[in-house]
């Protein structure tokens, strides 16, 4: 298919704007998504004409209908809007929990349910939620973010089924060494975990954009789960 429109909810920075940029790069649309949308405007002016911006805040689920009336056709989705949290058994914060459920099961199935009638009906039609290897490598504070993790993968299997022949899959990054998060850690932070892949690197945006990409363009693969960590905790 050529002159397709991609929506890539949250990338207004880190991978999502990456992979907005590669969907112009190939030759399709893409409409991103941001919580203020003078900011959404102004990166989508960096990425070129062929993209265009939308203002959405998938926490507050009973204005995305409204939020995203104005998109014509759609022939992809991309979730990848996500928010860091840090929560324990221990010292629970509901606020934040509640919050991060909102936003990535509730928010995700939401935007799915408003563009079902703007959504191209054919297994060409991908659609990829952005899990994350916490759902099986928990580590100390990830309470709420394995939770949901798990959650997405459940929840990428029923969309499948009830979505088909549209296409629903999952991509669940490990830790992304440049990315702006995990970049700007201080030196050294990032050898413990670079140990741990068979090649001794991390994972690279490059990877998280390719391999969303293959899940949007494979007409084979649905209801799947990707790990793209480069065999992080093989050794």
């Amino acid at each position: 298919m050529t002159d397709r429109t991609i929506v890539v909810v949250g990338a207004t920075s880190g991978i999502g704007l990456d992979l907005a940029r590669d969907i112009v790069a190939r030759g399709d649309r893409v409409v991103i998504t941001g919580r203020d949308q003078a900011r959404a405007d102004e990166v989508a002016a960096t990425i070129g004409e062929r993209a265009s911006a939308i203002a959405l805040d998938i926490s507050e689920p009973e204005a995305i209908a409204g939020q995203l009336a104005p998109l014509g056709a759609v022939h992809g989705l991309v979730l990848a809007a996500i928010e860091r949290d840090a929560n324990t058994v221990r010292e629970y914060d509901i606020a934040r929990a509640r919050r991060l459920v909102t936003l990535k099961l509730i928010g995700y199935t939401e935007v799915v349910h408003a563009l079902l009638d703007r959504l191209d009906p054919s297994r060409e039609t991908g659609i990829v939620l952005f899990g994350g290897r916490a759902k099986d490598a928990p580590y100390p504070g990830s309470t709420t973010v394995s939770t949901i993790n798990g959650g997405v993968e459940g929840l990428v299997r029923t969309l499948a089924l009830e979505l088909a022949p549209m296409r629903v899959n999952a991509i669940h990054p490990g830790i992304i060494g440049d990315s702006p998060f995990w970049a700007s850690k201080p030196e050294g932070v990032l050898d413990g975990y670079e140990s741990r892949t068979p090649g001794g690197e991390l994972a690279t945006m490059a990877d998280i954009v390719d391999a969303t990409q293959f899940l949007l363009r494979n007409r084979g693969v649905s209801g799947t789960s990707i790990y793209v960590d480069r065999g992080w905790r093989l050794t």
